[in-house]
């Protein structure tokens, strides 16, 4: 069985992401408490498994980490997606929706409910793929969490991540490399409305910039430390690579690097802000 369980901070985007796992030929269940998840997975018999565990049923929630262990001591294929997304973000979806927190009672305010859910969800978050949805559009998080569960979880994950300073440095980043410093194409006319994934755009960064010298740099940083990686067991690891905009110098980079270490892991390749104006 594939079995993935997805939790995450409330407001993050949980459901978008259950229907996502729904559409990829999932079993999903919302809102199940730990505890029953053996019992489930001992009696279904569809092939791929996914349910959803959150703040909403606290008193289990600290028996994941053992209960994820067991599962793939018993054989199961089991994945763990965890949804993260900054305070700011959690709070104006809260604002927009008019929903209010599941943990927003006996006084609290909206902030000391996001700290109180983080604090319970400390021991998930450490086991999980973390994905930060902080300015993903909803059909970006579908994408996203789509190519995770096509992954071979034998190898390490390592995710190339593009993205621009002026939206903030991802949470879910493991790895940071600004590129703020080579030229920027972004004042060209001609290359602006492009990205880093254009041959125009390509043929001015290998010809007047020393992109070429950072993303060795960045390789050998990398094959040097990934395989202590793998040797610590980690499932998965996130490269970031930010320029200022996220569309040109992060974008070319981060493709290099997903090109060239292709062959050795399972690589996954994200542009998060090159859809932005």
């Amino acid at each position: 069985m594939q079995l993935v369980l997805l939790s995450g901070v409330s407001g993050s985007g949980k459901s978008v992401a259950l229907k996502a796992l729904e559409d990829a030929g999932f079993f999903c269940i919302d809102n199940l408490p730990a505890g029953m998840i053996h019992d489930l997975v001992a009696s279904r018999k569809e092939p791929k498994v996914a349910i959803s565990a959150d703040a909403r049923s606290p008193e289990t929630l600290g028996e994941l980490p053992a209960i994820v262990a067991r599962e793939r001591e018993r054989g199961s294929d089991v994945g763990v997606i965890f949804l993260d997304a900054t305070d700011e973000s959690l709070v104006r979806r809260f604002s927009e929706t008019r929903r209010p927190h599941p943990l927003a009672r006996d006084g609290r305010t909206i902030h000391e409910a996001i700290s109180q859910e983080r604090k319970l969800l400390e021991s998930v978050a450490e086991i999980g793929q973390r994905i930060d949805t902080s300015a993903l559009t909803p059909s970006q998080l579908r994408g996203w969490i789509q190519d995770l569960v096509v992954l071979d979880r034998a190898k390490l994950s390592l995710v190339v991540m593009s993205f621009g300073y002026k939206g903030g440095v991802p949470l879910d980043a493991d790895f940071v490399f600004d590129v703020r410093f080579l030229p920027n194409p972004h004042y060209d006319p001609k290359l602006r409305p492009l990205t880093g994934a254009d041959p125009e755009v390509v043929a001015f960064l290998e010809r007047e910039t020393e992109a070429g010298v950072v993303i060795e740099d960045i390789q050998r940083f990398l094959q040097r430390w990934l395989p202590k990686y793998v040797l610590d067991q980690r499932a998965s690891l996130t490269v970031a690579i930010g320029c200022t905009g996220g569309r040109h110098r992060s974008v070319y980079v981060a493709g290099q690097l997903a090109e060239r270490f292709g062959s050795d892991y399972e690589v996954i390749l994200r542009h998060r802000d090159v859809w932005r104006v």
